[in-house]
């Protein structure tokens, strides 16, 4: 099998013109196939079933590959085996009418209400690294902002009176996101009582500062909530983009209107929005027992 992979990597590179990268990219996705196939004892390509292909990308998945990457994966496998059926090495291509792994459903993790409470409450004390991490956690959660955002936040962009902040999102497209008043209690704590032993320099209009006076990273607050997730007992694997997400669904939880929640999370397209339609099945249960004929 190993054989037919450089073969086919040849074809790709010599009679196809394909970069060395695709290449190596090609070489990479396929050896993965044929040592997952090894394992299962799978001795010739032609014994390859639907389900071991199925088998293989679910494995990988389970493993950690991101949705987008697995559907590369994909490709690689069905241009192979197209390869191999053309040249008449292959009796049937089993994976001309396999679906793409995009239109699996990638539902986003999410925290109940009680875990980000507890996320929340994890920054205990008055040190100023506790204000700075309860003020970011606060404005994730409270704007539903992406790390980026957060990162990019100014002193500028926050509005107090109003209770809103504006924010420049994907695509350069600046948006208005309101938050509560309990976000803006502990971000206004953080800026007088937090901000000033990160920094003085009055050019330095960040709102977040690292500990070495500058504008936080996104790798570090990364690693901030990691931190404090273990402190809060949270088994899940979680990132400052599920705070994002938990935002979104627990708006929508609550009735708030689609394209109300789109427009605060800076969506270009409803239909990013409705994936987190998929994950709330309690408010879908609620509304067929509203409105059904056949419930009553």
């Amino acid at each position: 099998m190993k054989y037919l992979v450089d073969q086919f990597l040849d074809f790709i590179a010599l009679e196809k013109g394909l970069s060395p990268n695709t290449r190596l990219a090609y070489q990479s996705d396929l050896l993965k196939l044929i040592q997952f196939l090894e394992r299962r004892k799978t001795a010739t390509l032609n014994a390859v079933t639907r389900k071991d292909i199925l088998d293989f990308l679910l494995f990988e998945k389970e493993h950690g590959l991101e949705i987008n990457s697995i559907s590369r994966l994909f490709v690689a496998v069905k241009v192979f085996f197209r390869y191999l059926q053309q040249e008449g090495l292959l009796t049937q291509n089993i994976t001309e009418v396999m679906d793409s792994p995009k239109l699996w459903k990638a539902l986003p993790a999410t925290l109940s209400f009680k875990e980000v409470e507890r996320l929340l409450a994890a920054p205990e004390g008055d040190k100023p690294i506790a204000l700075r991490d309860r003020a970011m956690f606060e404005m994730l959660y409270a704007a539903g902002l992406r790390v980026s955002e957060l990162c990019n936040l100014t002193l500028d962009n926050i509005y107090f009176d109003a209770g809103y902040l504006r924010c420049t999102g994907k695509g350069q497209k600046e948006r208005v996101v309101p938050f509560s008043d309990k976000a803006s209690a502990v971000l206004k704590k953080y800026l007088e009582e937090g901000r000033l032993k990160f920094t003085e320099d009055p050019q330095n209009r960040c709102i977040f500062i690292s500990r070495r006076g500058r504008k936080i990273s996104r790798k570090t607050v990364w690693k901030i909530i990691k931190q404090y997730a273990r402190k809060a007992d949270i088994r899940k694997k979680i990132s400052p983009h599920t705070l994002r997400h938990s935002f979104a669904s627990h708006l929508l939880a609550n009735n708030a209107p689609l394209r109300v929640i789109q427009e605060m999370l800076g969506h270009a397209d409803i239909a990013t929005t409705q994936i987190y339609t998929h994950i709330d099945q309690s408010r879908l249960k609620s509304i067929h027992e509203q409105f059904h004929p056949r419930v009553k």
